[in-house]
């Protein structure tokens, strides 16, 4: 049996099992908005840790960052610590806080202690844009690996176009059938696959170099063919000879980058959500102690992948199966299994890794596209549109409606966006996190001057300069793996006049700035209301009430 054979039994073996999983979770919904938005709070700890870690270990995490490595080298490993970090910080300034003090989406603590309208309206606007930018880089990972593992041409767009289609189409499915039980499921079942899949692969690569880490490493850089594969400065912060402009632009957007990798998390709404599935702060807390401890052995797991691939596979053949670097992982399991079984073991591990990378692509997405209908359903319609007066079921329908249009338009942006890395989409999305979501969070939950108009004017401040400049930016215009690609000797439309890559370290700043001015510039206090807000952050006082007003 060949890998495309066997990929693709595992494949409808894997989307068949989920999607019982789902119709069963649909049919035991009470069809309210507590069972679609937060799974009736029923979760236990354990089942919210793995679910939480099956959210955050992305394709960019499995695929995009392993790549990283590969092609990069040193500066490839600091995505993996940069989103490591970025955990740990979520943790310790909003996650329990936010969970104690919130029902359903992060514009129920934004909102408590302002007016709901314009608040839940910017609330809602920056979620749906931070999760389909979030979606793009999912996407842009299945149209890759599928291609790879069916045995699709690298270069037929129109074969990619309609995986990514597939894609779209299954999220919308878990969503609008299972809601947050059926997609809590799949990020479960994910979780568990992908450590497993991670610890195979990760022995296996040490079994190779006998153990020997620096024998690995000495592999790697020696099969890159760069000198300095294994130090700093390769993709990053790279110092231009004669030219201490671009030099300076490049140890900026490291900046940059790293800013919003380690505050994006924080305000990342399909993360922030999963805090809400669980009945009590006690189980919030044991739900963290799983979360991390399988996300941080992962991350460590993703150095052995990357350098891996790159003393296995090498550079050429990675970028020959995808510019991006995104296949490295599947290689590598293919590579490892040839070394121990020729054509049959390496297309048993390749077929394998591929599925787990799939599911791993679907649970993220599904996520994803449950925290942006949410956040439209609940915090726009339910609250902007109606004014609070909303019949559940309709709410319901509403968030379902709202997840069919949200995958469609993530559909049509991924099938321009192929060829980036899907790390570095992810990083794009958390800096538009960090810069409109993260000021509004922390400004509620800890300033008690903040009001309507510092929220506002923080999160539509901080949404509308990172996409500015990102719009402006190499990434949508200039370069061969633009959004709009420019190919070498031919005439092209160019609008980056913004020379960094990452907008984070202008953004970010900016987001904060425009909060304070809002605030400082509104005689609106509400000093009862963050009493009272203090109280549910700190306490949990008030979980299972309604958050309304």
């Amino acid at each position: 049996m060949n890998s495309t054979t066997l990929s693709t039994i595992l494949f409808i073996v894997f989307v068949i099992f989920t999607l019982v999983l789902v119709i069963r979770a649909g049919r035991s919904n009470k069809k309210n908005t507590q069972d679609f938005y937060d799974g009736g709070a029923s979760f236990s700890g354990f089942q919210n840790g793995l679910a939480i870690a099956g959210d955050y270990m992305s394709a960019a995490s499995f695929l995009g960052i392993a790549g990283m490595i590969a092609l990069a080298g040193y500066d490839g490993f600091l995505y993996s610590i940069g989103f490591l970090v970025a955990w740990l910080v979520a943790l310790l300034l909003v996650a329990e806080p936010l969970r104690n003090s919130g029902r359903f989406t992060m514009g129920d603590v934004v909102a408590f202690r302002m007016r709901q309208r314009p608040v839940r309206t910017a609330s809602s606007a920056s979620t749906v844009v931070v999760s389909i930018f979030y979606l793009l880089a999912q996407m842009v990972g299945a149209g890759s690996l599928v291609s790879l593992l069916l045995g699709i041409d690298p270069t037929d767009s129109g074969a990619k176009n309609l995986i990514i289609g597939v894609v779209g189409i299954l999220m919308i499915v878990y969503v609008t059938v299972g809601g947050m039980k059926g997609t809590t499921y799949v990020q479960i079942v994910k979780a568990f696959l992908l450590m497993i899949g991670a610890t195979v692969l990760t022995i296996m690569v040490l079994w190779h170099f006998g153990f020997d880490i620096g024998a690995l490493l000495g592999a790697a850089k020696e099969q890159s063919g760069n000198a300095n594969f294994l130090n700093p400065g390769g993709k990053y912060g790279v110092e231009v000879e004669g030219d201490p402009f671009k030099t300076l632009m490049n140890k900026l957007d490291l900046i940059s980058l790293g800013l919003a990798l380690v505050l994006g998390t924080a305000g990342l709404p399909h993360i922030l959500i999963r805090f809400y599935t669980v009945p009590t702060a006690k189980a919030a807390r044991k739900s963290v102690n799983w979360a991390i401890g399988n996300i941080g052995a992962f991350y460590l797991m993703t150095i052995a992948l990357g350098f891996g691939a790159a003393a296995l596979v090498g550079s050429t053949a990675i970028k020959e199966a995808d510019k991006g670097g995104n296949l490295a992982a599947p290689l590598l399991a293919k590579e490892l299994g040839l070394g121990i079984a020729g054509e049959t073991g390496g297309a048993t591990m390749l077929a394998i890794i591929g599925a787990i990378a799939f599911a791993t692509i679907l649970a993220v997405v599904a996520g994803l596209t449950l925290a942006s209908s949410s956040s439209f359903a609940h915090d726009f319609y339910a609250n902007v549109i109606k004014k609070g007066n909303v019949d559940p079921k309709s709410e319901v329908r509403v968030a379902r409606i709202a997840a069919i249009l949200i995958g469609v338009v993530a559909i049509v942006l991924a099938i321009g966006a192929q060829g980036l890395n899907v790390a570095f989409l992810v990083a794009i999305a958390f800096a538009i996190a960090a810069s409109a979501n993260l000021p509004a969070v922390l400004y509620s939950l800890f300033w008690k001057n903040f009001n309507t108009r510092g929220a506002v004017w923080a999160i539509y401040g901080g949404l509308g300069m990172a996409l500015v400049l990102l719009v402006f930016s190499g990434n949508v215009s200039g370069t061969e793996t633009s959004f709009i690609k420019c190919l070498p000797d031919t005439e092209c439309v160019k609008f980056n006049w913004f020379p960094l890559n990452n907008p984070g370290i202008v953004s970010i700043p900016f987001g904060f700035f425009m909060g304070w001015l809002g605030a400082i510039t509104s005689n609106e206090r509400n000093s009862a209301k963050y009493a009272e807000l203090e109280v549910r952050s700190l306490t949990g006082a008030a979980i299972g009430k309604a958050v309304s007003h």
